[in-house]
């Protein structure tokens, strides 16, 4: 039987830290099978999920947690492996916001998902500087499963009331109809 983790790792960005960790999961067996990686303020960050052989799940994470010595920082968690998940039900939508930077936007953007049990998958964001004028210029990017009963002229609604408070530009992509 196989069992999946999910590790997350942090350090000091440099030259080898992801071979390190691939070198570490196949020594015991275990398969990389998903990740997000990225250096921010010059730190090395990730998440992975990689599954091992039930038995040898101690030696993986044994084996990881002693990149410490090395400044790389791995927590470990076991997960479960079915990926009901993506078998949500509901709608998933993309969707895009850009605006002039600030502190707050990302809980304010929140608070209108959470409130109407709106599920943030995945979560990309950045501030850059705005093309013509150079002020810094905020930039989010999600993945959200709008859970069935929530109308998503409502939650568009509320997104469009935030949007117009913050002065930015709020926009849904994409929408993929799950069935339950």
């Amino acid at each position: 039987m196989r069992n999946t983790l999910v590790l997350t790792v942090l350090a000091a960005d440099r030259t080898g830290l992801v071979e390190l960790l691939a070198e570490r999961i196949v020594a015991a067996g275990g398969n990389w099978e998903e990740s997000r990686m990225a250096r921010l303020a010059g730190q090395f960050a990730g998440i992975l999920r990689v599954t091992c052989d039930a038995h040898r799940c101690d030696e993986l994470s044994a084996a990881l947690r002693a990149l410490d010595a090395f400044g790389l920082q791995v927590t470990v968690r076991g997960a479960s492996s079915d990926r009901s998940h993506s078998d949500a039900p509901g709608a998933r939508i993309q969707l895009q916001l850009t605006g002039a930077d600030r502190p707050g936007i990302v809980r304010d953007v929140s608070r209108v998902l959470a409130e109407r049990g709106v599920n943030v998958e995945e979560l990309e964001s950045e501030v850059s500087s705005a093309p013509m004028s150079a002020e810094p210029l905020f930039t989010a990017r999600a993945r959200l499963l709008v859970p069935p009963g929530v109308a998503l002229g409502d939650l568009r609604s509320g997104l469009e009331g935030l949007a117009g408070e913050l002065m930015v530009d709020l926009a849904v992509l994409e929408r993929e109809q799950m069935t339950p």
